[in-house]
């Protein structure tokens, strides 16, 4: 029996506001705490958890960028002569983009989503890597990086492997006593928020078969390691969209062109805007302006909210909506769906949790990135632990 395990399980969107009136992990992990999230979506806030860094460090925001000198995706424009029909089935972009990732060997998560062909090749996607592995970051070290450098041997969750897998997977692996720390992801509550909004009583199921599976880990690894340090968090919550905008349509009735006066992504919750000519930015900005449901966020903002960019390479202008509204239809989808993330930090239902069956949660915890801390801290008590025991079980001259 060794001596330390710290088990850190990510739970994808399990937000403050979903879980503060339950008794989720009350048992296990007693001590919980409200943190604050970072501004952008999943490809944001799972690098800044996993580098203990703000996007403008580690440069991993949005997925979608206006860089066509460096684009990829220039042989994909042909498709623009498909009908649209076609091309927006969800089936037919899965199908695609599954092609597509592995011609490109990109290692990170990617989905075409529902960016038009017939622009695909002004576009750039800014996760090739992935952060769930060392030197996966585009700027910067991750945790796995750390525990590398540091010889500190791990288990991580694999992305091409259902959540009951990966769940086996790490039973497996601390049964055979080999690792000293480990990482779990897992992402399905989030596609279920999607689906079924945050008050739907299957919310409560999924918790439920979460909080079974934390105990089986538990139980599995008491039987292993005299000591286990339990972290459980998420990455952001989740809000149930009750407006839909189509700004789109509102861009595109202007004279400006698409791809000759401006470049723009839409995302779900914000529309970011690259400008080609003056024209372009006035009479844009003069239409986001009468957008009650949303704003620009200012340069000043951004700054306190640590996404700025010097380089604009996320977007010269970034128009965000209110908590609750979806931008429909977007480049991330044609449809609805009943609940999305990615507004402001501030947002109550931007806000991510913290539990654990430690003593305390240090005080300067606070925000997301500052998980990082608490798990290098906890690999490293774990490492110096183990080797401790090593040294004194292997026999002198052994």
């Amino acid at each position: 029996m060794k001596n330390v395990l710290p088990l850190c399980i990510m739970i994808d969107a399990c937000g403050w506001e979903i879980i503060k009136n339950t008794d989720f992990l009350k048992k296990a992990a007693p001590k919980r705490k409200k943190l604050r999230s970072v501004f952008g979506y999943s490809s944001t806030c799972v690098p800044s958890i996993l580098s203990g860094r703000w996007p403008q460090d580690h440069r991993n925001w949005c997925y979608f960028v206006h860089d066509p000198e460096n684009s990829p995706f220039r042989n994909l424009r042909v498709l623009r002569f498909l009908p649209k029909a076609l091309t927006s089935r969800r089936i037919v972009r899965r199908a695609l983009t599954k092609l597509v990732r592995k011609t490109l060997d990109f290692e990170g998560y990617f989905d075409l989503y529902n960016i038009p062909f017939q622009h695909i090749s002004n576009y750039n996607f800014t996760e090739k890597k992935s952060p769930l592995k060392p030197k996966g970051m585009n700027r910067g070290d991750n945790i796995f990086d750390f525990l590398v450098s540091s010889n500190i041997p791990y288990f991580v969750s694999d992305p091409a492997l259902t959540e009951e897998q990966n769940r086996d997977n790490l039973i497996n692996e601390i049964q055979s006593e080999k690792i000293d720390f480990s990482f779990s992801y897992w992402p399905g509550l989030d596609g279920l928020l999607h689906n079924v909004g945050n008050r739907s009583p299957l919310v409560h199921e999924r918790l439920a078969m979460y909080e079974e599976w934390i105990d089986k880990v538990l139980k599995a690894a008491q039987g292993h390691y005299r000591k286990v340090v339990l972290y459980v968090f998420s990455d952001h919550g989740m809000a149930n969209c009750d407006v839909h905008i189509d700004l789109k349509s509102k861009i595109e009735k202007l004279p400006v062109k698409m791809g000759k006066d401006y470049s723009v992504v839409y995302d779900s919750t914000m529309a970011r805007f690259w400008f080609f000519t003056s024209e372009a930015r006035v009479q844009i900005h003069d239409v986001l302006q009468g957008v009650p449901e949303g704003r620009i966020l200012p340069d000043e903002e951004l700054k306190e909210l640590k996404a700025y960019f010097d380089d604009k390479y996320f977007g010269e202008t970034i128009f965000l909506m209110k908590e609750g509204v979806l931008i429909v239809p977007s480049h991330m989808g044609e449809r609805p769906i009943t609940a999305m993330h990615g507004y402001h930090p501030d947002d109550p239902q931007s806000y991510a949790a913290l539990f654990t069956n430690q003593p305390e949660i240090p005080g300067e915890i606070t925000d997301i990135p500052h998980i990082c801390n608490l798990m290098k801290a906890a690999a490293t008590q774990a490492k110096d632990s183990n080797r401790q025991q090593q040294t004194v079980l292997t026999p002198a001259g052994a």
